[in-house]
């Protein structure tokens, strides 16, 4: 492609001088032009709510040293400007004939007309590219996906452009030309008109193209491909916040005021701030925190989170937002209301997972218009999509997508800068996802973030991998644990969970009218054992609670359980027979557990279950041993068809040394750190590192930065999401939902929700594709109290129900 006009200099084009004495001109010739057909609004409108987003997204993030340094100090004028310039380029006839339905499509990119307006009004070279990079990427990428501009534009003729760009009004160009200038001027930006500037606005975008282009062409250092990315987030972070009318948080709750709140709530009980939750609050920077669950664990890193958030302001001028993460989805909606009950606004918290609007659902439908409560619903999350709410509870997958950078996720990463992120109980036995999150980690630190690790149950060799990752000095805080009561007493059994023996002794306990929990390693096994047990207790003091429920129904189950055997709920017997969707999903509080043998850190939480706050003597966990064998007819053995055999092995072999004992909760850890002590614990060092440095290398270098990373999206969907089916004889109670909400599609669509149940993204070939509907079904029984039962769709011979978790 041939360069003209390079970042250095740029030749002018021919064309009529600005008339900027001819203001009576402007309302005339601006009036008729659109932004959007729906709902309509004005062309110019829309740029100056745009800019608006622009200035209210640069006083929440604030100064980025990083990207200050990678663009001379102009991200944010250049972010600005780029606001409102960005669909300037909608002003020829054919995109406004396509707004007003004249014609079905223009054919035509607007970004790139856009283009065209920028010369007249910055003279700065430097900032008139950054500008130009915010306006041409704001919809599609330079190179790769989806319609690149490069393919599009970059080998057409000076002629072609006009061909195809043209007829634009001039008169119209010219005063909106003058618009932008007085609306950059009255915003305080950088600009430097020039009344005598021969305005053409094709043959400027043109050049400017090819300037542009040119300028990206060449491999990007990290800093400056990352403010790039950045550049292009907070571009179109700022367009869709104007575009759903919508208002970003400017208030931090977790603040300075959090902490005499917080005291005044416990002094109300009777309690006062613990030694380890005053020295988290008095942590400056990284965090690293063990303490037991019944602890005060989460309100330690809220106090931890409030400071950092006062320091990080004071920094940087910015309002920085808190992100919670926890790795179930029950876990995130309990601690979402439980957070908002602490500040007390539950519209102050945003829920960021993929099931979002269906927790807004469950907690505000009425029975008399659950139309009404979908639709709002859905706004909430749509909402905490634009990055409404400055405190967010979430997986910390949703934070990672931003990596994959593009116009569909860079403004994740420029809301994580000058962020504070707390990460509760992370699974250190998943080396992949955690080497994932340790570079993201690294990355968030950069970006002038701070970073704290909460667990009950936190290795040495963990908190070695985050002092590894981070480049600030991390500071360990641990609750003193010398007169913390005595939870549990643990028992070993020589025979599996399943065994009729293992199952005749949980009879017992349940026929001496006790509460008890039984934990599965997988979805078959915990349905056989709650068709063996079942029997012996009522029928409303049973429940099975695994991961392939319909949404409706787990929903209800989770209700249930939680009023039944909910802490503070007073002593009910029963059962709950439970996988580890029961680890940290519930604030429970049982007699007594029999559970499978599991990797060290997931059996401890799975004790916290029981006793919780310590209110009865020790109470009993029994740990069955699992079976070993391969997933397939070959391949390294799993337990139960789940966890690598080394660690579970090893696990056991240390708590065979305590049978019959209390366990010490500080002497666990140290059972962890026997754990990842062995070779087996060198090889998940290094496996995690390795996914670590694979990470960085795929999504963080970030040298092309305006290459589509569509080929990656799927790789990463692999990993963290997984999909979803429709029971076939849902099928019609699906379709008549989705079109229950008169048109309003969005909230149709949610209500329908409640017929999926999740699957691992690797059982999509379980299912068939409804095209009609967009969605999978799944030919299977299924019983609303056992859940997802045989399968009998295509490739059902892939199918193992010990896998699927």
């Amino acid at each position: 492609m041939g360069r003209r006009g390079g970042a250095g200099g740029r030749a002018r084009a021919a064309g009529p001088s600005l008339p900027v004495h001819r203001r009576e001109y402007v309302v005339m010739n601006l009036q008729g032009l659109l932004a959007k057909s729906r709902p309509r609004e004005q062309l110019t409108a829309h740029l100056a709510a745009t800019l608006d987003g622009a200035i209210a997204l640069r006083w929440r993030v604030g100064t980025v040293s990083a990207l200050d340094e990678a663009t001379d100090g102009l991200f944010w004028a250049a972010a600005c400007l780029a606001g409102l310039c960005h669909d300037a380029g909608k002003i020829p006839d054919g995109f406004q004939a396509m707004l007003k339905g004249q014609i079905k499509a223009w054919g035509e990119r607007h970004e790139v007309v856009s283009l065209g307006f920028l010369p007249a009004l910055i003279k700065d070279d430097h900032l008139l590219l950054w500008t130009a990079t915010g306006v041409a990427t704001h919809h599609r990428s330079l190179e790769g996906g989806r319609g690149p501009l490069l393919l599009a534009y970059g080998n057409a003729s000076d002629t072609e452009w006009r061909d195809r760009l043209q007829p634009i009004p001039q008169n119209a160009a010219v005063e909106l030309s003058i618009w932008l200038h007085g609306t950059a001027q009255g915003a305080q930006l950088p600009t430097t008109p020039d009344p005598q500037h021969e305005f053409d606005v094709i043959g400027e975008a043109r050049q400017l193209f090819d300037s542009l282009w040119q300028w990206w062409e060449q491999p990007a250092s990290h800093k400056r491909g990352l403010a790039a990315v950045l550049l292009q987030g907070a571009v179109t972070l700022a367009d869709h916040v104007s575009s759903a009318h919508g208002v970003m948080h400017m208030r931090q709750p977790l603040d300075a005021a959090f902490r005499p709140q917080l005291e005044r709530v416990l002094a109300d009980k009777g309690h006062q701030l613990r030694p380890h939750q005053s020295d988290a609050a008095a942590t400056d920077g990284h965090l690293l925190l063990r303490a037991p669950t019944g602890s005060g664990k989460t309100e330690a890193g809220l106090l931890w989170a409030a400071a950092q958030v006062g320091q990080i302001s004071t920094e940087t001028g910015g309002i920085p937002r808190v992100f919670l993460t926890l790795p179930y989805l029950a876990s995130i909606n309990a601690m979402a209301v439980r957070l908002g009950r602490l500040l007390g606004n539950d519209d102050l918290v945003g829920v960021m997972h993929s099931r979002a609007a269906s927790f807004h659902l469950a907690g505000a439908i009425c029975p008399d218009d659950e139309i009404a409560a979908a639709r709002k619903a859905v706004s909430r999350a749509a909402a905490t999509r634009l990055f409404r709410e400055t405190v967010r509870v979430g997986t910390p997958y949703q934070i990672l997508r931003g990596v994959l950078a593009g116009p569909a996720h860079s403004s994740t990463l420029i809301d994580s800068a000058n962020s504070v992120f707390v990460l509760d109980e992370l699974h250190a036995y998943d080396p992949r996802r955690l080497g994932y999150i340790l570079a993201m980690a690294g990355l968030w630190e950069k970006l002038g973030g701070r970073i704290a690790v909460l667990s009950a149950t936190l290795p040495d060799a963990l908190a070695d991998l985050f002092r590894t990752a981070l480049e600030a000095a991390i500071q360990v805080v641990e609750a003193d644990t010398t007169d913390t009561p005595l939870r549990h007493r643990l028992g070993l059994r020589d025979r599996h969970l399943t065994d009729p023996k293992s199952v005749e002794e949980i009879r017992q306990r349940l026929a001496e009218h006790e509460a008890v929990l039984v934990v599965a390693n997988n979805v078959a096994d915990a349905q056989h054992l709650f068709a063996e047990l079942s029997p012996a207790v009522d029928e409303d003091a049973a429940y099975l609670l695994h991961s392939r429920f319909r949404r409706m129904d787990r929903s209800a189950l989770e209700t249930a359980i939680g009023k039944r055997f909910g802490v503070g709920c007073g002593r009910h017997p029963g059962l709950v027979v439970a996988t580890q969707v029961v680890e940290v999903s519930l604030d429970v509080d049982f007699d007594c557990l029999f559970t499978s043998a599991a990797p060290l850190e997931a059996l401890l939480q799975r004790f916290g279950r029981v006793n919780r706050i310590a209110a009865r003597p020790p109470a009993d966990v029994i740990v069955h041993p699992a079976t070993f064998a391969p997933r397939r007819a070959q391949g390294p053995d799993f337990a139960d068809g789940v966890y690598p055999r080394t660690p579970v092995e090893s696990g056991w072999n240390i708590l065979s040394a305590y049978d019959g004992e209390p366990v010490d909760e500080a002497q666990a850890r140290l059972w962890l750190d026997e754990v990842y002590g062995t070779a087996w614990g060198q090889e998940w060092h290094d496996e995690v590192e390795r996914h670590r440095q694979e990470f960085t290398d795929a999504f963080l270098g970030f040298a092309h930065p305006f290459i589509s990373r569509d080929d990656l999206a799927e790789r990463f969907d692999e990993l963290f999401d997984g999909t979803e089916a429709v029971l076939a004889e849902d099928r019609d109670a699906y379709e008549a939902d989705l079109h229950s909400a008169d048109g309003d599609q969005k909230a149709g669509r949610l209500l329908a929700e409640r017929y999926l149940i999740p699957m691992p993204y690797w059982a999509a070939p379980l299912t068939t594709w409804e095209k009609k509907l967009g969605v999978r079904l799944l030919n299977a029984d299924y019983d609303p109290r056992l859940g997802l039962g045989q399968i009998r769709g295509p490739a059902v011979q892939a199918y193992e129900a010990g896998e699927v978790l």
